[in-house]
């Protein structure tokens, strides 16, 4: 269960500026039903050039639900110069803070805002900006990198809080990391010079990293896991306790004990379970 603040469940339960304007000065559309996350966000401006209204329709989760309301309230008054400025962290803020597993609900809140103002002005057609890194979810290199320099991050695992990008097939997390270098200033890590291994020299090396590297997160969950064999690069693996019955362990294979072992040792090598 998340730990929501009272001002997140009020917001859920009871949400503010529900539905569509007919006739709506800005509309922006952003997610979609197949990632999970959806919104589309209406704005209505007075004579004077102030959001008279503000509403939204969207398909997510209690966090999705309530960053929506909590941005039509914050928009109403505000001239358009002044809503563009919202980032996602003031989205958070105004609930009293989200789990930073669902700060993608914010930066989809400040997305849909920016999209519908494009729209005001006329550029609904605008192309894509910047070039598609994670095709899972379809999140850019220019997302990705405004999401890190705004909001400070540092990890693969903040990018998929955040924006969700990673958090698919795990293909672009190199270039996710590449970006996240990019913006802090760090210097690319010179690449390895390839070591030949023995196989037995190639088992004692994944021993220790799933001593290491692995085992402990998994037992945290009364999980573990065990070496059976290595094959080349196919390493063969057992889970075991809770692992073995979850019906996300090929999930917790690929995503944390595959991707772990080709970052630690090799990128070629593969994960496979036996069963039994």
């Amino acid at each position: 269960m998340w730990d929501y603040t009272d001002k997140v469940k009020d917001h859920f339960l009871n949400p503010r500026n529900v539905g569509k304007i007919e006739g709506a000065d800005g509309v922006g559309e952003v997610g979609s039903l197949a990632c999970g996350d959806a919104l589309t966000l209406y704005f209505k401006l007075d004579g004077e050039g102030r959001i008279k209204e503000a509403r939204f329709q969207t398909f997510g989760c209690a966090s999705a639900i309530a960053s929506s309301s909590a941005l039509t309230e914050m928009l109403i008054g505000l001239t358009l110069e002044e809503a563009e400025k919202i980032t996602n962290e003031q989205i958070a803020d105004y609930l009293g803070g989200l789990p930073k597993e669902k700060m993608h609900c914010s930066v989809m809140g400040r997305d849909a805002l920016e999209k519908a103002i494009t729209c005001y002005r006329g550029d609904a057609q605008k192309k894509i900006d910047g070039e598609i890194v994670c095709e899972c979810f379809g999140v850019t290199d220019r997302q990705i990198e405004r999401t890190v320099r705004e909001n400070h991050l540092t990890t693969i695992e903040e990018v998929t809080d955040y924006v969700k990008a990673g958090g698919g097939c795990g293909n672009c997390h190199e270039k996710i990391q590449a970006i996240i270098d990019a913006v802090l200033g760090k210097e690319p890590l010179a690449a390895k010079r390839p070591v030949h291994l023995t196989n037995l020299q190639k088992i004692k090396l994944i021993e220790q990293t799933l001593e290491r590297e692995i085992k402990p997160a998994l037992n945290q969950d009364g999980g573990d896991i065990e070496l059976v064999d290595v094959e080349g690069n196919t390493v063969k693996v057992r889970l075991q306790g809770t692992c073995a019955s979850c019906r996300k362990s090929h999930i917790t294979l690929k995503h944390h004990v595959e991707q772990k072992l080709r970052e630690l040792m090799a990128p070629e090598l593969m994960v496979e379970e036996v069963s039994g």
